[in-house]
């Protein structure tokens, strides 16, 4: 393994620590450097944890589906087998919202455009939550994932408004805050389902971040944002050039792909086997099992301070390793929910290990073009979601939970070899 040695990341050094033959000098011509030049002296442990609630419950709308699908299927009638589309929707515009949305974090004042973010957001869940048909569902989810990106402007934020030898271990602790909403979403979405009905998830959940943004609202830094002259299409323009120019993105973001495609595997398919015979689990006890991840999403902050060192690579060598070993105690549902609730661990733990250091990275690299990079970067997440939704399901009703196991290897194991093909990219 090649050794990792410590690198300074202050923000004046960052660029001459990525080896010029990686051609990761981003094209400053499509980078508009007058947006948010005036930065805060550092971000308040009370602001970085209110960032952090509002990102868990931001996107816990995203995830609220996963322990309900087989709700949606009695009361529209979806089948079983199409039943990933859910999800799949909801991540598809994610997708456009991370492309369309979060750059503008890089134009516009970011306090704004967060608190419009949530506000449509709550409208969005109302619309689910009042659905009447499969389609009304289908387009109130769409909005939920389009707008649920603000996490990612927060993440994009805090990564900026933070000193240099902090911003990792801000930018941990907030991307805790939306581990733990995926997380806990599960078993909030359980738990009101089983005494209220699918819809209260929703319409609590609409109530909940409104006061989350009215607490946003007035806790948000002020930031002096200088008018920008960089028109929308030159700054959607500079997005894909990112692709093109950042080699530590696109190895990070195929790293992002394959992790999260894993872990939409096993979360969108758990509630299927365990909803049925022998295991016969309520909504309240499958959602349950999002507490047992929590400890992965714990992890952030560690994580984020090993890549503030210069131990990315490390990091991401160990967590990937732990992902692989996570399918074979996933794999014994059927024998034990003890084994299950190991690899729950061990799977969630890796993931969120990957994905915090993987931003710190990128982030690190060029911080004034923040919301960019984490746009860029998270369509790598959101299409791996996709992707293990869509296919897990499919597995499951063609080759059991077997299947879904095996596919989930086959995205943990992938990941592992991306990393060591191109880890002197990195």
């Amino acid at each position: 393994m090649k050794s990792d040695l410590p690198i300074n990341c202050s923000t004046n050094q960052t660029l001459h620590n990525v080896p010029s033959s990686n051609a990761d000098n981003i094209d400053e011509e499509l980078i508009p450097s007058d947006s948010f030049s005036i930065r805060s002296a550092g971000l308040s442990r009370q602001t970085v944890l209110l960032f952090a609630v509002a990102c868990g419950v931001s996107v816990a709308s995203i995830y609220y589906a996963h322990p309900l699908l087989d709700a949606f299927s009695l009361q529209f009638g979806i089948p079983a087998s199409l039943l990933g589309m859910v999800i799949t929707i909801t991540q598809i515009c994610y997708a456009l919202g991370l492309f369309f949305l979060v750059p503008l974090g890089d134009r516009i004042n970011r306090r704004g455009l967060i608190i419009v973010q949530m506000s449509l957001s709550v409208v969005s869940l109302l619309i689910v939550g009042l659905a009447q048909s499969e389609w009304m569902l289908f387009a109130g989810l769409g909005a939920v994932g389009m707008l649920a990106v603000v996490a990612q402007t927060l993440v994009a934020a805090a990564a900026h408004l933070s000193d240099s030898a902090e911003r990792g271990r801000n930018v941990g602790l907030v991307t805790s805050g939306i581990v733990i909403g995926i997380l806990l979403a599960r078993t909030f979405a359980g738990i009101m389902t089983d005494l209220a009905g699918w819809r209260s998830v929703y319409l609590v959940s609409a109530v909940l971040l409104a006061v989350i943004t009215g607490l946003l609202y007035r806790i948000f830094p002020t930031i002096q944002t200088p008018s920008s002259t960089v028109s929308y299409g030159h700054l959607l323009l500079s997005t894909l050039q990112l692709y093109r120019t950042s080699t530590l993105l696109r190895v990070r973001g195929l790293l992002a792909l394959l992790v999260f495609g894993a872990f939409s595997t096993l979360w969108t398919a758990l509630v299927l086997p365990l909803s049925q015979p022998p295991h016969n689990l309520s909504h309240t006890g499958i959602g349950a099992l999002g507490i047992a991840g929590i400890a992965g999403a714990l992890a952030a902050a560690r994580a984020g301070k090993q890549a503030d060192r210069g131990y990315g690579q490390r990091t991401t060598a160990i967590a990937l390793l732990l992902l692989i070993l996570s399918w074979i105690f996933i794999s014994w549902i059927d024998h034990t929910l003890l084994a299950l609730l190991t690899g729950i661990i061990l799977l969630d733990l890796a993931v969120q290990a990957v994905h915090v250091t993987n931003q710190t990275m990128i982030l690190t690299a060029h911080p004034d073009a923040g919301s960019r990079l984490t746009g860029a970067y998270m369509i790598f997440y959101s299409i791996g979601s996709a992707t293990g939704s869509l296919a897990s399901t499919q597995m499951y009703d063609h080759y059991g939970w077997t299947g879904v196991c095996v596919l989930g290897a086959v995205f943990s194991i992938s990941a592992f070899i991306v990393w060591l093909v191109t880890r002197r990219y990195s």
